[in-house]
């Protein structure tokens, strides 16, 4: 029985590149895949039409006469092949099908060419195979006159031996996706704006099987395109609330089944039982690239560990986890971006959260985060690995935001905030830490430590925006709030001193501003001794702030004594010692000229 036709069903690229390698004979494997780089073996997923494409072409070959005999097998077993030739057996040979193992022999025998035997033109179908082991021994044999066409999400390297040649099927191209809706909604007089069925489209990834599925829910319910969007929109539902209650076209399963076997077998794999998990923490990060550093991180391997209870589990089982991940097709890893190396078809990581409790989120997420903010080099340098980790953060705020707020604000949500500011975006700097702020008070109160820290960020980058002085406004509105209840002594409560003077002096009241840092330096220095690296940046700024207020001399003789402290401390490599080096210059330059109010770059 070969599959029905869908009812939409569209040529693509693949049916022609399916028909050139088909018409030399032999093995084609057909397995489904996402574009990727041209030259590599393509990663791939359930569900983009593997099955319909083959049985497309086997509909063709019948009814144009290009075969004499045409055997589709499911071949989700060993035994389900061997079944299936052994029923072949016994409608060509008439051999005893009880016998299976001996007819299906059988049956691969008569399809060996013999040379004094009339061609015979074949085509067997091996739709499924679910593991390159259950073919050992039972592939059909290579024919001029014969093909073997198998179907298949696995990527082992197995699959491609002994000649057998590998096409890939991917998603629908965005045309093609609109396309399907619009034929499949006009077919029950039914219209959508182009652009709600684009980025319903988008909203499913271009997956076939899915798309299928929300155009039959359309019909059957009537609702339309925007509402359907919502429904897969409102994370307090499943994709399950989203599949029709028919499947259209014979579908054995809905989207949120279609990876369920999937997951079970690669979690028999390597490293047994780590696979689910990882791809639980995976389904809460940008679908488009996880940097591989983050899933590989310690507080990623811990959890994987607490989680699996299998011992202490490396960074090298994370990665065995992610290659078995890999061959079932669950996951694309790119070998050409190092930062964005493991992505996730969007429709799987929603069926995955779909499975997880409220406390599996919040496990997991916290874990996540660990891992993000492990993987934030420090200082940051590489700026596609910042985007990336800010990208992946922003997926994690967007899939588990309540447990980044619980039991407090997690530091990746300041880390990514931070991030963006320095890499120059100082005002979307400014609306995140507006944002987070406002947050973090919702979900823990206003005087919480967490909501203090994101006020003092939003008015850091409000000043590195170009408003010092709503920076240095908010700043003494901040400063009594963290007096009040962090303490005076405490570190948060000195630091928003420290900025507070600086944007006072920003302002232009240099002269105000050293006197605060004389006052703070003697303040840090009892609370956290002379070494203290904040005791140096308050030594630093107090120099620059008294070289603005006129006195080069006393700046450049400050930043003299600073210099080999910083170098003892931190190194002469540090940011901060470099810093010092560079306004130490500065104020030498404008004491030989007897100035102190140069417009120089700030060296805070």
């Amino acid at each position: 029985m070969i599959p029905p036709r869908a009812q939409w069903f569209q040529d693509r690229t693949e049916t022609t590149r399916l028909a050139g390698f088909v018409a030399g004979g032999g093995t084609v494997v057909v397995e489904s895949a996402q574009p990727a780089p041209a030259g590599g073996v393509l990663a791939g997923m359930g569900g983009v039409g593997k099955t319909q494409l083959a049985a497309a072409h086997a509909r063709t070959a019948w009814s144009k006469g290009e075969l004499d005999v045409l055997v589709w097998v499911t071949a989700n077993s060993r035994s389900a092949v061997v079944a299936g030739y052994a029923q072949a057996a016994a409608e060509l040979l008439a051999c005893d099908a009880n016998d299976a193992e001996t007819a299906a022999r059988e049956f691969l025998a008569w399809l060996e060419p013999k040379p004094d035997k009339q061609r015979c033109r074949w085509l067997i179908v091996l739709d499924d195979v679910a593991d390159p082991a259950d073919m050992t021994g039972w592939w059909p044999p290579a024919s001029r006159t014969g093909t073997t066409l198998a179907t298949t999400r696995r990527k082992d390297a197995a699959l491609t031996g002994d000649g057998r040649r590998l096409i890939t099927v991917g998603l629908f191209t965005p045309d093609q996706a609109l396309a399907y809706l619009t034929r499949a909604l006009a077919a029950h007089h039914l219209t959508e704006p182009e652009d709600q069925l684009a980025a319903l489209a988008d909203d499913l990834g271009h997956l076939p099987l899915a798309l299928s599925q929300a155009a039959a829910y359309l019909i059957d319910t009537g609702i339309g395109c925007a509402a359907y969007r919502n429904l897969l929109a409102d994370r307090t539902r499943t994709l399950a609330d989203a599949a029709p209650e028919s499947l259209p076209d014979d579908q054995p399963h809905t989207v949120a089944a279609a990876w369920s076997l999937s997951i079970d077998r690669a979690d028999t794999l390597r490293t047994s039982g780590l696979a689910r998990p990882l791809l639980q923490l995976a389904a809460l990060l940008a679908a488009d690239g996880i940097p591989k550093t983050v899933l590989t991180s310690a507080p990623a391997v811990a959890h994987l560990t607490a989680i699996t209870g299998s011992g202490a589990l490396t960074a090298e089982h994370v990665s065995l986890a992610l290659s078995a991940l890999r061959r079932l097709s669950l996951i694309e890893i790119s070998l050409s971006n190092s930062h964005q190396e493991v992505r996730v078809h969007q429709l799987i990581q929603r069926a995955v959260r779909d499975t997880l409790t409220a406390a599996e989120t919040e496990q997991a997420a916290r874990a996540a985060a660990d891992g993000l903010l492990a993987a934030w080099p420090e200082p940051e340098r590489d700026t596609v690995l910042a985007a990336a980790l800010r990208a992946n953060t922003t997926a994690l705020i967007n899939r588990a935001e309540d447990a980044l707020h619980q039991p407090d604000a997690h530091p990746v949500l300041f880390r990514a905030g931070h991030s963006l500011g320095g890499t120059g975006q100082v005002a979307a700097a400014t609306a995140y830490f507006k944002h987070l702020a406002d947050t973090i008070s919702r979900y823990l109160g206003q005087d919480h430590p967490d909501v203090l820290a994101a006020r003092h960020s939003l008015a850091y980058w409000t000043g590195k925006a170009g408003d010092a002085t709503s920076a240095a406004t908010a700043l003494a509105q901040l400063l009594p709030d963290r007096v009040r209840i962090l303490g005076p002594d405490h570190p948060h409560t000195l630091n928003t001193r420290h900025d507070l003077a600086r944007w006072q002096g920003e302002t232009g009241h240099p002269s105000d501003a050293a006197a605060a840092l004389t006052t703070l330096l003697l303040d840090r220095i009892r609370v956290l001794g002379r070494d203290h690296p904040e005791v140096l940046a308050a030594r630093h700024s107090l120099a620059y702030w008294t070289g603005k207020a006129g006195d080069a001399t006393s700046a450049a003789t400050a930043l003299a004594q600073l210099l080999p402290d910083r170098v003892r401390i931190l190194g002469p490599d540090h940011p901060d010692t470099l810093n010092t080096r560079h306004e130490l210059a500065r104020w030498q330059g404008e004491a030989e000229r007897g100035g102190g109010t140069s417009d120089g770059r700030s060296g805070l």
